[in-house]
């Protein structure tokens, strides 16, 4: 990847500028391990690879499901270890979401069982300041200190829990529990988003807790090599191995399996509905096709097309758009796909089958969780903009 100058190093990465591109960076992850805030440190070859590819594929699959992150390209096996990213003024915090009382929170809090399942999720903030072994510093604080504004602080909130949720729900499809998750924030120093938060540096398998089968003992993470009471040429290749997994494993998040949305619509009168139906499902990246077929003056045609439609595609759900439930009714009858009724507000129609589908399809389940997640801070800005001014904001949210 063509790099200019080296700009920052630190313990596993190397920062470079982007010539003719100010405000993109290149990051080349190197193949160092540490612990400890560096008391143990190692170097296990092919690292860097592997730590690229993770946090390539986590980077892409949060891309995907519209949350603001750094990543632009790059990551895999012929770019050298290195990504493109957007350049960001990093504020000093690991912002770190925790499902399952582990590490250092069941030492800080003794009557948390280890293991015990925490609901909802706890976001902690650590001050990335290695002297002193990066101490947990409270949200009054960093509001008190300048380091981020209020508003800030709700967004890297909001935006952890967010990233945690999604990975969780990929790792869950892979019967792996994610146990925690660590991850820091920048502010983009140029573009049309200057200034915007977005997620940064890097995630990879140095960033969480994963616990197959929900099982400690076989973590796949750098706990294991936190945990090693020597370090030998094995045990490092062992380390090495659950990296080589996880990086595989990981290949396989940034995948979207959405099918295909059939909007039947009964009448020529019930088209415009059926459009906007189908907009709002094209918004959450759900392709569609559309019809006019009624069980009342084209029953036959009706039947031909889940016939057509089923053999045409392998993952096929029908919306049914009609007056009354005879459409609806006619389509479960006639289909072995899902059929939803197309009654109310096209966007809950939309988000309605994006929840069934977002059962194994991770992309999905990431953009229905961002879409409610706007619409809560749409709300909460709604009331306060009313209670301050009187008047009702713009239409702002956090992806």
């Amino acid at each position: 990847m063509n790099k200019g100058i080296e700009i920052a190093r630190g313990k596993t990465k190397v920062l470079y500028e982007h010539p003719g591109a100010p405000d993109q960076l290149v990051v080349a992850q190197t193949d160092g391990i540490s612990a400890g805030d560096g008391a143990r440190k190692n170097v296990i070859a092919g690292k860097g690879r592997l730590a690229a590819q993770t946090t390539a594929r986590v980077f892409r699959l949060l891309n995907l499901c519209g949350l603001p992150t750094h990543y632009l390209s790059g990551g895999e096996d012929d770019d050298n270890n290195e990504m493109l990213v957007r350049r960001a003024n990093m504020i000093p915090l690991e912002v770190v979401t925790r499902g399952v009382a582990a590490g250092s929170f069941v030492k800080r809090n003794p009557g948390v069982a280890r293991g015990a399942l925490m609901v909802p999720r706890v976001i902690e903030f650590f001050l990335k300041d290695d002297a002193r072994h990066d101490p947990q510093i409270a949200p009054e604080q960093i509001i008190a200190d300048g380091i981020a504004s209020p508003t800030e602080l709700g967004v890297m909130t909001e935006l952890a829990r967010l990233t945690f949720e999604v990975l969780a729900h990929a790792w869950r499809k892979r019967d792996v529990l994610l146990v925690d998750l660590k991850i820091e924030f920048g502010r983009l120093v140029g573009g049309p988003d200057k200034g915007q938060l977005v997620i940064a540096d890097v995630i990879d398998n140095d960033s969480w807790r994963i616990w197959p089968q929900g099982r400690e003992e076989l973590m796949l993470d750098k706990q294991m090599y936190r945990n090693l009471p020597e370090v030998t040429d094995a045990a490092l290749e062992r380390v090495k191995a659950a990296y080589e997994q996880v990086a595989d494993l990981v290949g396989t998040f940034p995948v979207m399996r959405p099918g295909m949305a059939a909007v039947i619509c009964d009448g020529p009168e019930r088209v415009e509905t059926a459009n906007a139906v189908a907009q709002a499902l094209q918004q959450l990246g759900l392709p569609t096709v559309r019809h006019v077929a009624s069980p009342s003056r084209t029953p036959g045609y009706v039947l031909q097309l889940v016939q057509q439609l089923e053999a045409t595609f392998a993952r096929v759900f029908f919306i049914a758009v009609g007056g009354d439930e005879m459409l609806r009714a006619m389509l479960d009858a006639a289909s072995s796909s899902p059929v939803f009724g197309a009654a109310g507000d096209a966007n809950a129609v939309a988000m309605q089958c994006a929840k069934m589908l977002a059962l194994d399809d991770t992309v999905l389940y990431g953009r229905t969780l961002l879409m409610q997640a706007n619409a809560r801070s749409l709300v909460l800005q709604a009331d306060a903009m009313l209670q301050q001014q009187g008047q009702m904001p713009p239409g702002v949210g956090i992806g």
